[in-house]
């Protein structure tokens, strides 16, 4: 992802638009998160749980690129979260827990930790 930066030949307006967009899924993926809960993500792809964890990576992209840092996307994903239930937050949380450990994630830190 191309984070904008100062001088980079993006128009305000280019600027409005992201904003109106990050905007848009701030207010989005709290509902989704709420929906996912107790739906299972291992039978079928593209459920309430998947519809959620997309919606906070493209909130998390979207405010890394609107304010230029990954940081800033971050926090907006920590701010989504704060919003959601306590139930619903480890939901998606396990989700991402499962997801990683399905990817490799510890094997490929496991080097790093000895």
């Amino acid at each position: 992802m191309l984070v904008p930066r100062r001088g980079s030949g993006k128009k305000e307006s280019d600027f409005v638009i992201a904003s109106e967009d990050a905007g848009q899924l701030a207010d989005e993926v709290v509902p989704l998160l709420e929906r996912a809960l107790g739906v299972s993500w291992y039978m079928t792809g593209g459920t309430e749980v998947d519809r959620a964890a997309y919606g906070l990576c493209r909130l998390r992209r979207a405010h890394a690129g609107l304010r230029g840092g990954i940081e800033h996307g971050d926090e907006a994903v920590r701010l989504a979260l704060a919003q959601a239930s306590p139930e619903a937050v480890a939901w998606i949380a396990s989700r991402a827990i499962s997801f990683m450990d399905e990817s490799g994630f510890p094997e490929t830190i496991e080097p790093w930790l000895r």
